[in-house]
């Protein structure tokens, strides 16, 4: 079946992505379903008065995305993202259409709060020398802060220390993917926030359990750290979900 598309001429400069832009959007919003045939790269082109070179330097990101796939010869058809798209399309998710996606928003705290407490543990197993002045700088900059959106960029650059003594790729790349998803929000969850980082002595917790090389007491003091505010806000988006 071939796909309906609202495609619009392209007017910006970097033709490729806007291409790509475009087709991501269709794809994420549900107008293109999985298994869907996209047009021909010649159509393509015509639709979005492009060339066709810049067509298909849109497929091959799209393809590279695990959001559609090309074959030789063949006809190039959207696949399920939920199945092959990475991590770098979660801040894609979180706002489709103008409006908060409550269920990535909830899949982000749940990760978070089940995270969390395992990187905090590996932090603690591996142990890095370096680590307890970095983890002491960031809390005295926490502590010392008064402004509700600037002791979230102090909490994060903490956890960033955590994430790194973790010593964990793909944690890594984990945080890097929810932090970047996260932090545009900063302003908006001040005031949820504001008990999490406003409990410097919780950091100072789990900091101490991290440098004397205590797993299982450096999981407990993450949990005991993010579980308040996690529930708070997933309260808070169930209200939000029941008034829509």
């Amino acid at each position: 079946m071939l796909a309906r598309m609202a495609l619009q001429p392209v007017n910006r400069r970097s033709v490729p992505e806007d291409v790509f832009e475009q087709i991501v959007t269709e794809v994420l919003s549900g107008e293109m379903q999985p298994g869907e045939a996209l047009p021909s790269e010649r159509r393509l082109a015509e639709v979005l008065g492009v060339s066709r070179p810049a067509v298909r330097e849109a497929l091959k990101r799209l393809t590279a995305a695990g959001l559609v796939e090309v074959r030789q010869g063949d006809a190039t058809t959207v696949r399920d993202f939920r199945r092959h798209a990475g991590l770098d399309l979660l801040p894609r998710l979180l706002i489709r259409a103008g409006e908060l996606d409550f269920s990535v928003v909830r899949s982000i705290l749940e990760t978070r709060l089940h995270n969390g407490p395992k990187i905090a543990e590996l932090a603690a197993e591996r142990r890095r020398p370096e680590l307890a002045a970095l983890l002491d700088d960031a809390l005295q900059r926490l502590a010392a802060e008064e402004d509700p959106v600037e002791q979230q960029r102090h909490a994060l650059t903490f956890w960033d220390h955590i994430v790194d003594g973790a010593d964990s790729i793909a944690f890594r790349l984990m945080y890097n993917t929810l932090r970047a998803t996260y932090e545009p929000a900063l302003g908006a969850l001040a005031a949820v926030m504001a008990d999490e980082v406003g409990r410097p002595e919780a950091y100072r917790n789990l900091a101490d359990a991290i440098v004397a090389g205590d797993p299982a007491m450096a999981r407990q003091a993450a949990h005991e750290l993010l579980e308040p505010a996690t529930t708070a806000l997933l309260a808070v988006i169930d209200n939000l979900e029941d008034q829509r």
